[in-house]
Order: C-alpha cells, then structure tokens, then sequence
C-alpha cells in the first residue's frame, strides 16, 4: 500500500465517523433543548401524509445518488459501469462528509477514478467538469428563483452574522459575496476550458496576486493546470454529451433540495414550497464556508435559521435531525461498508493488468 493510499483510506477511519456524528446531534440536542415546545409535540399527529412524504425524500436521495451515477457514467464516457460507478459516488459523498465543505472531497475523487483505471489527465478532467457543473445549476437557478420569489422574503434576518476577510456580513452579504465569487470563477474556468486554457491560467494568477487572495495563489496557480489539463479532455466534446451531464446535475441537486420540501410536508399543511426551495440555495452558500466535517453542527444551525417560520417552534430541531438522518448520515456508514469491497475490487483488476502486461512482454 503507497503513502497516498495510506493518507486516503485515513479519511475512513472511525474518528473521522464520530467527530461529525457527534458535533451534529449535539448542536441538534442543544437546539432541542433549549427550543422544546411540549404542546408542539402533544400536537404532532403521524397521518398517512407523514409516512408518504417521508418515503417521498427517501426516494429523491435515491434519484441524486442515481443521476450522480448517470452523470459519472456520461463524463468518462461509459469507462465506469453502474456498479463501479456506485462505489465511486458512495466513497465520493463519504469523502465530502468527513471533510469540511471548503475543502470538499476532490482528493477522494482523484484518487478513487485513478484506482480505476483512468488516467490522471482524464481524472482531472473529470473531477473538475463535474465541479463546473455543479457551480452551472447553481448560477443558472438562483436568477429563476429570485424572478419567481423575489428578495423581499428570500433572506432571513435571524440566521446569524458571518465573518469573511475579517468583516461581519448578514446572510444576504454572505450570500451575494458567494454568488459573485462562483459566478466570476466559473466564467474563467468556462472561458479556459472553450476559448483560452492558458490566458486563462494567467488570469487566474493575477487576480490571486491581490493582497487578500494571495494565501490562495498557490491554489490558483493549481486550478490553472488543471483548466488546461480540462480544456484538452472536454473541449471536442459534443453538444449531446453536455446535455446529458448536465441533465444528470439538475435532476441531483433539485431531488436533494427537496427533500427538506418532503419533510416539512409530512407534518405541516400548506406552505410556499417555492420559498423552501429558493431558501436552500442561499443555505447552500452559507455551508460552503462551513470549517466543520459535513458542515455538521453548522447545518443544524442553519436550518432552524432558513426553516423556522414555516415549521412550528418546538419541531424545528427534531426536523433538522431528521434531515441530517436521511441526507447525512447515511453516506457516513455506506462508506465505511463499500469501501472493503471497493478495495478488493482495485486490487484483484490490478493484479489482473499486471498478469496481462507480464504475459505480453514475457520473451518467446
């Protein structure tokens, strides 16, 4: 086993388990405690409304993790069979579980499609493709939102103040600062991948030669490579195959975002579901930042912050658990379980490729 090896499965280890486990339900029963609300509960009453929608998020995680699979398919071009491409998304979503949400779980990824027989220009390629992607539904929803909503009740006054650049901002500061920053990074990656992958390596090195970005420059500088390395595995691309991915995207961020939708409907009647939805976007932010594993601790917080007044006091943390349960959680165990198999796997396809290659250049 190599040191990279070594330094990733680390991030598998037990510790990495308990340390988000136990910051979310103790932010939750903290919550809980000091917002418990005995008539609320005395009120709650388990319809068959409460069972379906319940069942209803279950089965949108089924879809994100499914369309997850569907776009990895797509972006290595059927290299991965469903199968493997399971494995890879339940190790990649543990990755970003254990890792603070700034960080995210590209390192897993890389390694993992690398493990897998593609090379590390492809891998590259891929795991930035699908970050742009992601960065894409998020640009292109938030305009949609703010149409059919509008700002008036799309930020909340009591989520709490953030500190960024050693300047306190509200949620709706945090929020444009965040949508700015996306929105200007995915047009240099957009512009490097289509038109100019080396000015815009350039363009990356300069702005992040500014004062206050330049402890990011070496990241820059990174991310630059990485456009190139991107431009020449994606640019020839056609027309359909960005249309699947992106398919893939939309049909996995809007199932995850509704299952907050589900879970507030299984106990409340009525609602702007719109609002909810239009209100994760900005949360999504909000737990981008997040220095915590998951966000863990952080999104209890969050969601009794954007969620509060259209769900009754004394249910909002029980809520927030539940969400964390069915969304979180699960990704924490299912990684732990696939990855000895995910490892037998790798390790028997490279005995394999060994045995070919020392056949193929044995002397006759």
């Amino acid at each position: 086993m190599d040191s990279q090896q070594r330094k990733i499965l680390t991030f598998f280890s037990i510790k990495r388990i308990i340390i988000p486990v136990i910051l979310g339900l103790g932010v939750a029963t903290f919550l809980f405690i000091r917002g418990f609300d005995k008539e609320a509960f005395e009120g709650v009453q388990w319809l068959t409304q409460s069972y379906f929608y319940i069942f209803l998020a279950l089965c949108l995680m089924v879809v994100r993790d499914v369309a997850y699979m569907y776009r990895l398919r797509v972006v290595t071009d059927g290299q991965l069979s469903w199968r493997k491409c399971f494995e890879v998304i339940m190790l990649w979503e543990f990755g970003s579980a254990v890792t603070p949400s700034i960080i995210g779980g590209s390192a897993i990824a890389l390694f993992l499609l690398r493990k897998e027989g593609i090379n590390m220009g492809r891998t590259t390629a891929i795991v930035m493709t699908t970050a742009l992607l992601d960065e894409l539904f998020y640009i292109i929803m938030v305009p949609v939102v703010i149409l059919i909503v509008g700002t008036h009740s799309l930020f909340v006054t009591d989520a709490g103040e953030y500190v960024l650049f050693d300047t306190r901002f509200g949620t709706q500061g945090v929020f444009i600062i965040g949508y700015v920053f996306i929105l200007i990074l995915t047009s240099i990656i957009l512009y490097g991948i289509f038109i100019n992958p080396w000015g815009s390596k350039r363009l990356l090195m300069i702005v992040f030669s500014l004062p206050f970005l330049k402890k990011y420059r070496r990241k820059a500088v990174e991310t630059g490579n990485e456009i190139i390395i991107t431009s020449k595995e994606m640019k020839g691309k056609p027309l359909s195959f960005w249309i699947k991915a992106f398919a893939g995207t939309f049909f996995s961020w809007t199932a995850r975002f509704w299952v907050v939708n589900c879970l507030i409907l299984a106990f409340v009647a009525g609602g702007d579901q719109f609002l909810i939805y239009a209100r994760q976007l900005v949360m999504w932010v909000i737990l981008l930042i997040s220095p915590t594993p998951g966000s863990s601790g952080v999104a209890e917080i969050a969601f009794s912050g954007f969620f509060a007044d259209f769900i009754p006091e004394g249910l909002v943390p029980a809520l927030s658990v539940l969400w964390r349960v069915i969304s979180y959680y699960p990704y924490l165990f299912i990684g732990v379980i696939v990855l000895p198999h995910w490892l037998n796997r790798v390790r028997k396809q490279k005995d394999v490729q060994k045995k070919q290659s020392d056949k193929m250049i044995k002397p006759i």
